[in-house]
């Protein structure tokens, strides 16, 4: 592959049209947690967390359960990671 055929691969077509910073990502499954706003999809940096995981952080009524696990945002999986960083899970 040469360098034209990269630059090609690489290049976006956009067509001209930028993403403005001020646009909020959308998505379809909200967070799992009662009082945050934001969407817990994969692509947006969304996790799955255990039911004992969120009883422990947010106790027992301040999530909401699908399936057995909790789906959560990235902010509010980054909150329950710093409280359980020295935790030994082993």
């Amino acid at each position: 592959m040469g360098f034209k055929a990269k630059a090609r691969k690489h290049r976006k077509d956009d067509d001209g049209e930028k993403k403005s910073a001020s646009q909020k990502k959308s998505g379809e499954m909200p967070c799992g947690v009662k009082g945050c706003d934001t969407f817990a999809d994969k692509k947006l940096g969304g996790r799955s967390l255990s039911v004992d995981d969120a009883i422990d952080m947010w106790g027992s009524s301040g999530y909401e359960m699908r399936k057995g696990r909790v789906r959560v945002c990235k902010p509010c999986y980054r909150k329950w990671k710093k409280e359980n960083k020295n935790d030994d899970m082993y």
